[in-house]
């Protein structure tokens, strides 16, 4: 029998521990606890022994070998992490910032950093309902405050702006909100005990000094419209009631103060109403051309017309102070110019060699299309413009001057001629009256009626017409009531006269009449 053995020497051991990845290979002489092992046995199949070695994990040499990197990826995959959170974080931050500012821009106005209106409405919609008492509206509005960009820019109007804000902030302690709503509209937010008339004066006493600014001094009133809020009216209602208020103080003058009454919009109601009417009364001709004779002085002969717009609406005759003005507000004035235009050169037609007037309001004479409506409608009437003569009043000096003037040029190029109406109740200077070349002047009825009521009234009268023969303006007297009235204004020099006196205004068939009678 042959027999192989072989010496387990410690080189065998590691032979065997490399070949096999055994690391720590070795003989024992019995298994040992938490060790691998395998029974070394001799020819006849008894144990002699144990080869021992340690437990390894499966694929723990690759876990070694890969380890390094996999520990690095980690870092550097948490350090990555670690940026994206801060970057988000910091992101997240701007964002906020962002929104924050949003919504400031949302509810504030960006030149004087007070609320706009949105930020008003949405504060008004926090107070309500507050333990406090309820809070007080005031609307401001400034007087003036077109004047002082149109002569000093927009730049110092800005400047302005930002002045009264700060000074309207802080004008009472029982303001807690101030917002601008607009252009020169401002609003205050009272809350506590003082009275509207308070707050009010504090308001007004801001604007009694002029403003300082660049050296420049600015002088600006403001108009109040107020609203406390009963029960739980919306905010909306609240803002609408103050601006009634408002619109109020503005009609009834500069630096005034009016607080909302039930009364106000009973009254716009029946303003929209008339607006209505208003509407429909030109649309069918319901306002009629009356007209007043205008008479030589020296002869007596009448060389022109007046026409005058006379609403005889069912419920009654309304006065043209009462529907013209509305009729201003409301955007009406060009479609009644133009109604009263046509009408009255229709009429004028039946009237050959008299000369027609028309009054036409500032309104009117400051739209861009004026002058090419005119000139349209008479050449579609076939109405010889020279003619005709348009009444102005001196506001149109104030409103516009820069589009009334190029009207007026237009016109008077086809030989329409124009007359400033009123002269003598207004602001009218002898620098405006060579600028616009006026063709006559018509002097207002307050200086005609002074000659029986002031003891100066025939030299002031006097003066007056001299003025206007320097200038080489023809002078027409209106408002003539009596012959003592028509001896002065003759021996004073006008050359033309008009008035109850003289002949009331007639309507076109009466006219007529009159005029037959005179030629017969």
């Amino acid at each position: 029998m042959l027999s192989l053995y072989k010496e387990l020497t410690s080189e065998v051991l590691n032979t065997l521990s490399n070949e096999h990845e055994l690391e720590g290979l070795r003989l024992a002489a019995a298994p040992e606890p938490g060790l691998l092992s395998t029974p070394i046995t001799d020819i006849k199949g008894g144990i002699i022994g144990h080869l021992v070695w340690p437990s390894k994990a499966p694929g723990k040499a690759v876990f070694d070998q890969v380890y390094p990197y996999v520990a690095a990826a980690v870092i550097i995959l948490v350090m990555f992490l670690g940026g994206v959170l801060l970057v988000g974080a910091f992101e997240a931050r701007r964002l906020r910032q962002l929104a924050q500012a949003a919504i400031f821009e949302a509810n504030h106005d960006s030149l004087s950093g007070l609320l706009n209106r949105h930020g008003l409405l949405a504060l008004l919609e926090e107070l309500d309902g507050a333990d406090f008492s309820s809070p007080r509206l005031y609307l401001v509005d400034l007087d003036g405050f077109k004047a002082v960009n149109d002569a000093w820019g927009h730049a110092v109007g800005d400047d302005l702006i930002r002045i009264v804000s700060n000074a309207l902030i802080a004008c009472h302690p029982e303001v807690v909100a101030a917002a601008r709503l607009g252009g020169d509209e401002f609003a205050l937010v009272q809350i506590g005990t003082a009275t509207r008339a308070e707050i009010q004066d504090t308001i007004l006493a801001l604007f009694a000094e002029p403003f300082k600014i660049d050296g420049r001094t600015i002088e600006v009133g403001a108009s109040i419209g107020a609203a406390g809020r009963e029960g739980d009216i919306p905010s909306l209602e609240l803002l609408r009631r103050a601006d009634m208020a408002l619109y109020r103080a503005k009609a009834n003058g500069r630096g005034r103060a009016v607080e909302y009454d039930p009364e106000l919009d009973r009254e716009r109601l029946r303003v929209a109403e008339m607006e209505a009417l208003l509407k429909s009364a030109i649309s069918n001709g319901a306002i009629e051309a009356f007209f007043q004779p205008l008479v030589s002085a020296t002869t007596g002969a009448v060389t022109g017309l007046e026409a005058l717009a006379r609403w005889r609406a069912p419920t009654g005759n309304i006065s043209p102070e009462i529907f013209i003005p509305l009729a201003e507000r409301c955007g009406l004035i060009d479609a009644l110019g133009v109604h009263m235009l046509k009408t009255s050169i229709e009429h004028a037609r039946n009237w050959p060699g008299l000369a027609l007037s028309v009054n036409v309001s500032p309104v009117q004479l400051c739209n861009p299309e004026f002058a090419a409506v005119v000139i349209s409608l008479l050449q579609e009437l076939d109405f010889d413009p020279k003619r005709l003569t348009l009444e102005i009043t001196e506001g149109v000096l104030m409103t516009n001057p820069e589009q009334a003037r190029r009207s007026i040029d237009h016109l008077k190029q086809v030989g329409i001629k124009f007359a400033l109406d009123d002269f003598g109740c207004g602001y009218a200077s002898i620098g405006a009256l060579r600028q616009f070349g006026f063709d006559r002047m018509k002097i207002d009825r307050s200086l005609v009626s002074a000659l029986d009521q002031a003891s100066n009234g025939a030299d002031v009268l006097r003066a007056t017409i001299s003025l206007a023969t320097a200038l080489q303006i023809p002078v027409t007297a209106e408002g003539i009531e009596n012959t003592r009235q028509a001896a002065i204004l003759r021996e004073a020099g006008c050359d033309q006269l008009q008035g109850y006196l003289i002949g009331k205004p007639m309507s076109a068939v009466d006219i007529s009449s009159k005029l037959q009678e005179q030629a017969a």
